[in-house]
Parts: structure tokens; sequence; C-alpha cells
């Protein structure tokens, strides 16, 4: 016991230091998932034919397919098949193959959630605004968005905390993040307290997430 609270002060910096990449994984494919499923969800419900069929394929294929088995490929690939190691051998390359796994498989997740939503908006208000004259553009930023916002919080909220927890397969990358610090700490203390601590970091920051999208759903209640 004396030796696992000496060694706290360092376990616990070692499990910040994960945490704050865990958070920058986080972000950056919230930042990138978000906008690219909303493109992929219009290419699905496009009435071009060839599109819609490719951004179908695309989502089948990353949602049938583990997210370890995709962040496998996209790091190993382009070194092994096309003798081209784009991504480098550093913690910067491989946090960027990370990132970009991540963002293409939530952006297919994403997609499904917001054609849901916007395929939920009745025709018949879609087409009373055509009726007082307004535009397909305005049809969908007045009318569509904002009913499509309200449907897709609920999912949505449950796939951006699964994917807080999500952010531990990087592991298998060897990137940094807050479950590959804490398995380190536990190798080298002998203790399994390093991962408790870490599960505690997942459950607080979940938690955090859930009372805000808590406060969103009742905020949009306006809508309703």
């Amino acid at each position: 016991m004396d030796l696992i609270m000496k060694q706290m002060p360092v376990v616990v910096s070692a499990l910040n230091v994960g945490f704050l990449q865990t958070l920058k994984l986080f972000i950056v494919t919230l930042v990138g998932a978000l906008p690219l499923g909303l493109v992929i969800a219009f290419g699905s419900i496009s009435h071009f034919k060839p599109l819609s069929w490719l951004a179908r394929l695309i989502v089948w294929v990353i949602r049938g397919t583990p997210l370890m088995i995709q962040l496998l490929i996209i790091y190993y690939f382009p070194g092994l098949v096309l003798h081209n190691p784009i991504w480098g051998g550093g913690e910067t390359g491989r946090f960027l193959a990370a990132a970009v796994s991540f963002i293409i498989n939530y952006a297919c997740y994403f997609s499904e959630i917001y054609r849901g939503g916007i395929q939920g908006v009745p025709e018949g208000q879609k087409e009373a605004g055509l009726v007082l004259g307004m535009t397909k553009h305005q049809i969908f930023f007045k009318i569509t968005l904002l009913q499509m916002i309200k449907r897709v919080v609920p999912p949505m909220s449950n796939e951006i905390i699964t994917l807080v927890k999500d952010t531990s397969l990087a592991y298998a990358l060897s990137v940094e993040e807050l479950f590959f610090m804490a398995n380190k700490q536990t190798n080298a203390n002998g203790v399994i307290t390093p991962l408790i601590i870490a599960g505690i970091y997942y459950y607080f920051f979940n938690l955090l997430l859930s009372l805000l999208f808590r406060f969103i759903e009742k905020k949009l209640n306006y809508y309703k």
C-alpha cells in the first residue's frame, strides 16, 4: 500500500497525459465526423443512383466491420501494400491514422442518424414550404434542419458517449491515450489501480457529456 501511495503522483500524471490525448482524439473525431456524416447522408438519399449506391456501400462496409480492423488496415495498408508508409512511426503519425479511422467510422454511423432525421420530417411540411414560395435551400434550413436536430440528438448522444470509450481502441496503434497509459502504469507497478483510475476518468467524462446532452434536449423541447 505504501508503494502504491508513493507512486500515485506519477501514475496520475501519466494518466492526465493520456486523458489529454484521449480528449484530443475525441474532439478531432467529432470535428471531422459530424460534417462528413451529413455529406454521406446527403449522398445516400441522393436521387443520383450511382452516388447513393456508393454512399450506402461505404456505410455498409464500415458498419459491418470492427473498428479495430479498420484501425489496423488504415495504419498498415499504405506501408505494407503500397510501400508508402505515409503515417510514419512516431506518435504524431499513429495519432493521425487513428483519427482518420475514427472519423470515417463515426461519420458512417452519424450519416444513418442524419438520414433517419431528415427522412422523418413529414413531406407535407416540405410541400407547404413550396406552396409558400420557399426555395429548397430555405425549406431545408428553416423547416427540415430544425426538426432533424431535435430527432437526432438522442441517438447522436449515444454514439458520442460510445466514442469516448472507443478511443481506447487506439491502443492497438500504440497511441498514448488514457487506456494505453493506464496499462503501461499497471505493468510498471504491478497493481491494477491505474486501470481503476482510468475507468473513473471515462465515467466522469461520460457523465458530463450525458448532462450536456440532457440540457440540449430540454432546450430543443422549444420545437416540440
